[in-house]
């Protein structure tokens, strides 16, 4: 009652001496926290030492690491007076601790040899004898292996001026750590590694305080003899001095034995954990007691370790080597090394693991700053700029600030040349030298730029910048090539500091910003702002004839913060901006100029407040009726037979606007109609963007309708168009797979007419406005167009590599390729604009024809097919093999060479192996009755004309032959024999060939009796067949 009693208001509870206890026990190292009294401590002690009385030394490093201090202080204190009782319990918690449940007793373990003992925790392995504390899960050993390297340092630590040295103790330890290691048993090596290698780091730190200690004897020996040669002061510096070399060297020469005993041996362990242990410490001894450790001897094994087969172990050696080449005073001593390993180093930065790679490029990093490497060395690292992984990237940026823009290097002299306090332009000009071996590709630019811009403030540097690019830095003078990376470099690094990606994006998320990197960002796009209010004009007039550089800098007006134009009362130079870049619109007629123009003037109208905002409103009105103005000139000027370019290039301009807003003009289609019908023979572009003018018209002209409400002269307007757009793409459907003319522009309007013929159907697929007010623009193409749209579409597909990458830098060559093309035909089978019978068959027959790209397409066609549970996936393989095998049927009767026969063959079997792998798993047996249905309908196929459509069997069933359930092979076989009963087979057997070779593959197939899901299936697929 009197513990539990409440104390008084105010007064705090009296301390017990119990709680002292505890808090010692849990704390005994705390700083600055004394106990209050001497008494305390010492029942702290006796608390400690009674535990220790109870506890043995085993589950003191299992469980409780509190007391290792207190068991190696009464360890240490028993060895003068039982020196083999404390020996054989450091032993026996050794052998327990690698989890031997030994029943060894002191006198037989000081009677018996080193490896009787071994061997007989060998033999207690051998019969499962064993726990394995090491890599046990088990909560409460959690601590094991920690506390197990704490018990050996502090017990050398302990024994530092006595037991270390007499010659028994650790002597005894050594021996049986090194038989250890080097047995059979897993978990006794790894114990015995782990201990071994403690104990060298243990008596590094002894050492090196009696390292410590020599050095200041010799200076106090060497004061003293300057005062007199001898006297009993100067005999007792000696005797000192002598004592503590000879423990040095007493410890150098167990470091060796175990170095020799242990390290050689476990460093190529099988086990990569033990290597990693082994190759982690020899790093950390090289660092801390180089006077033995820095020497080939040593070093060869970290060189050695860069080519293991385990990335951790190949990344241990590369950290040991950065912590070793981080130390200026080891770098004379390495130079044979480096010159050894120096290659392997640089090797591995191009890694194929990841940590590993960057881990590399950290160390050739610091081997540069050594000047232990050449440029001539570097080359292949510079490649990496645009490796795929983004930490190789980053590693490697950092690589190439430091070593080529701020040029940071460590001398043999005091200090080191620091790159970071050089003016920006010193910078600048550096990473344009750089940007020139990238100059013909703006891409690998942008990677090249990206990888380095975290650690290049220069780049930050907005006003730099700009005012190197306006000739105003003396320092600095640009070619036209370092001109156009300058601005691709202020733009990329632009659109970097205000949080968008200049290089696509591995995984494709969206980036999202916590409140404070919003600011930051917010911050960015004020300074980049403030750099340009009054100089961008001066930068878009001075570059406005320049198509390589005007792009990227009218880019940047989306990037600014618009409304500082306004608190900074700046319109002018606003004003200023939009007029210049309204002037680029119809200077130049590139796509990205173009592009670039358009998206910021629409930029200003949406994001511009107030006069601002109605002054870019007024520009693009005027912008958009100027085009139109110059777009029906040039019409009629090619109508009187002028030149085709002002044309073209109108158009360009024409289609880029109405990708982002409708033009407005109602005589402007009619023109475009007019004289695309009344001259064909004008060039393949101009009628391409024609064609796409007119689409976009039609386009924007069904998106302004009201669905609710619309007007019968919108709908007549509408349909007018719809037919007249219509009339020309079937004009050019019939007359291009006959067109004489070859070459790129050619293939340039086919692909605009396929892809825009089905975007056409798609926008009035006939479903979508059935029941509808609109039911009068739906449209279902006749079968009748749609083969002949396919027809034109192969015609795209069949174009050699050569001949497609011709042009490979031309304009939108993305929109005109096959690729394009095939993504166009499957929209139409996914979207169902049309019956799937005919033209999904026909494009999953090119499923292994043209290239990767091309599969990849079918590929996903396939996947989004099987999605629709009504649909007939059996009926749509069966198709596409049955018309892929016509088409090589076709060149057989031709006549066609025998390599484009073999080749065809080929696809005819690649097919089938592709659409066969469709049936795997749980889809095998899901699907059985479709597989069947292919067999079937092939079987009836091939025997439809006999002998000559036989090699179907061989070329399009076999893959699925393995497919069938062993249930449905006696019908199929009953089948086959019963079409060739009154057959002749013997007067030509090269043509029964594939014959044979089907009903052998069935007839094996039913011998070894694989049936759906495994043996157990038969039962669920009926009775067992009878052969």
């Amino acid at each position: 009652m009197e513990e539990m009693r409440r104390p008084k208001r105010g007064r705090p509870p009296k301390p017990r001496e119990v709680d002292y206890a505890d808090f010692m026990e849990e704390d005994d190292d705390a700083a600055g926290l004394a106990p209050p009294h001497t008494k305390r401590k010492r029942a702290a002690s006796a608390a400690a030492a009674a535990s220790l009385e109870d506890q043995p030394l085993i589950d003191i490093i299992k469980h409780n690491g509190r007391l290792i201090s207190h068991a190696v202080k009464k360890l240490v204190e028993d060895y003068e007076s039982n020196k083999n009782s404390v020996i054989f319990q450091i032993l026996a918690m050794l052998f327990e601790a690698c989890g031997a449940k030994h029943e060894i007793y002191p006198d037989y373990l000081h009677e018996s040899d080193v490896d009787d003992i071994v061997l007989s925790l060998v033999d207690l392995a051998r019969k499962g004898l064993v726990e394995d504390n090491y890599s046990t899960k088990q909560k409460d050993l959690k601590h094991f292996k920690e506390n197990l390297v704490i018990f050996w340092d502090s017990l050398v630590l302990e024994c530092q001026n006595g037991p270390l040295f007499d010659d028994t103790l650790f002597q005894k330890i050594k021996d049986y750590v090194i038989a250890l290691s080097c047995t059979p048993p897993r978990v006794y090596r790894q114990v015995a590694s782990l201990v071994g290698l403690q104990l060298v780091t243990s008596f590094i730190s002894v050492a090196k305080i009696l390292s410590g200690q020599r050095e200041t004897t010799q200076r106090q020996l060497n004061a003293e003899k300057k005062k007199q040669s001898d006297g009993p002061l100067v005999e007792s510096l000696n005797n000192r001095l002598a004592l503590t070399h000879e423990n040095i060297t007493y410890l150098e020469d167990l470091m060796r034995k175990i170095f020799s005993g242990l390290f050689m041996h476990r460093y190529r362990d099988v086990d990569p954990e033990i290597r990693m242990s082994c190759i982690k410490s020899l790093g950390i001894w090289v660092v801390s007691y180089p006077s033995l450790f820095l020497q080939d001897i040593y070093l060869k094994y970290l060189g050695w370790t860069l080519n293991d087969k385990n990335a951790g172990v190949r990344r241990t050696s590369i950290l040991a080597l950065q912590s070793l080449y981080e130390v200026d005073d080891n770098i004379p001593s390495l130079g044979l090394f480096t010159e050894r390993f120096y290659s392997r180093m640089i090797q591995l930065a191009d890694d194929i693991d990841v940590s590993v790679a960057v881990s590399a490029i950290g160390l050739i990093k610091q081997l540069l700053r050594h000047q232990l490497l050449s440029d001539d060395d570097l080359g292949p690292l510079y490649d990496l700029l645009i490796d795929e992984p983004p930490m190789i990237r980053r590693a490697i940026g950092e690589l190439v600030y430091d070593h080529l823009i701020a040029q940071n290097i460590k001398t043999s002299q005091p200090g080191a040349r620091d790159g970071e306090n050089e003016p920006s332009e010193v910078h600048i000009g550096r990473m344009l030298q750089i940007l020139r071996e990238f100059s013909e590709d703006p891409v690998l630019s942008s990677y090249v730029i990206d990888d380095i811009w975290d650690d290049m403030k220069a780049m930050r540097d907005w006003r730099c910048m700009i005012s190197v690019l306006l000739d105003e830095n003396p320092g600095i003078e640009l070619t036209d090539m370092d001109g156009t990376n300058l601005v691709r470099m202020l733009h990329a690094s632009a659109k970097k500091a205000v949080g968008e990606r200049i290089i696509p994006a591995m995984d494709n998320r969206k980036l999202y910003y916590n409140k404070g990197q919003k600011e930051t960002l917010e911050n960015s796009k004020r300074e980049i702002t403030s750099a340009f209010l009054t100089r961008y004009p001066h930068l878009l007039r001075k570059y406005m004839s320049d198509k390589a550089k005007i792009s990227p800098l009218v880019d940047m007006m989306v990037l600014l913060k618009l409304e500082m134009y306004s608190f900074k009362r700046q319109e002018t130079h606003f004003k200023a901006a939009i007029d210049l870049i309204t002037d680029a619109f119809f200077k130049h007629g590139e796509k990205d100029a173009l592009r670039s123009c358009i998206k910021a003037i629409t930029f200003c109208c949406t994001e511009c407040q107030a006069d601002l905002k109605d002054y870019a409103e007024n520009k693009l009105k005027n912008l958009e009726d100027e085009l139109v103005l110059k777009v029906k000139t040039a019409i009629k000027e090619v109508e009187a037979g002028d030149d085709e370019y002002s044309l073209l290039v109108n158009l360009k301009r024409l289609y880029e606007l109405q990708l982002s807003k409708p033009v407005k003009n109602d005589s402007l289609f009619e023109d475009m109609y007019r004289i695309l019908s009344h001259l064909r023979d004008m060039d393949n572009e101009v009628k391409s963007f024609l064609l796409l003018n007119m689409y976009l018209q039609v386009a924007w002209c069904l998106h302004v309708i009201d669905g609710e409400n619309p007007s019968e002269t919108s709908i007549d307007e509408l349909l007018s168009k719809q037919s007249s757009l219509f009339d020309q793409l079937y004009y050019y459907l019939v007359v291009l797979p006959t067109y004489q003319k070859e070459g790129r522009s050619t293939t340039v309007l086919s692909c605009r007419v396929c892809i825009i013929t089905v975007e056409m159907w798609c926008l009035f697929k006939k479903s979508k406005y059935s029941s509808t007010r609109l039911e009068s623009l739906g449209y279902l193409p006749q079968v009748d167009m749609v083969q002949k749209f396919w027809k034109l579409c192969e015609q795209q597909l069949n174009i050699s590599d050569e001949t497609e990458d011709e042009d490979a830098n031309e304009e939108y060559i993305e929109d005109t390729n096959r690729d394009a093309v095939m993504i166009a035909a499957a929209k139409l089978v996914l979207a169902d604009t049309i019956p799937k019978d005919y033209l999904g068959p026909e494009i999953v027959s090119h499923y292994a024809s043209h290239g990767a790209s091309t599969t990849e397409i079918i590929k996903h066609l396939i996947t989004s097919l099987k999605k629709n549970a009504d649909f007939d996936m059996g009926a749509l393989f069966y198709e596409a093999l049955r018309r892929l095998y016509e088409r090589y049927m076709t060149q057989v009767n031709d006549g066609e060479n025998q390599t484009l026969i073999s080749k065809s063959y080929s696809e005819c079997q690649d097919l089938a192996i592709r659409l066969a792998r469709s049936y795997v798993g749980a889809a095998r047996t899901k699907n059985k009755s479709e597989i069947l249905k292919i067999i079937q309908d092939g079987v009836s196929f091939a025997f439809a004309d006999l002998p000559n459509q036989l090699s179907f069997l061989e070329a399009a069933l076999l893959p699925f032959v393995s497919k069938l359930a062993s249930a449905d092979i006696p019908d199929i076989l009953a089948d086959v024999e019963k079409r060739t009963r009154d057959a002749n087979m013997n007067e030509d057997q090269s043509v029964w060939r594939p014959y044979f070779t089907f009903v052998e593959h069935l007839r094996e197939k039913h011998a070894k009796n694989e049936v759906l899901g495994g043996g157990k299936a038969c039962e669920a697929t009926g009775p067992t067949e009878k052969g």
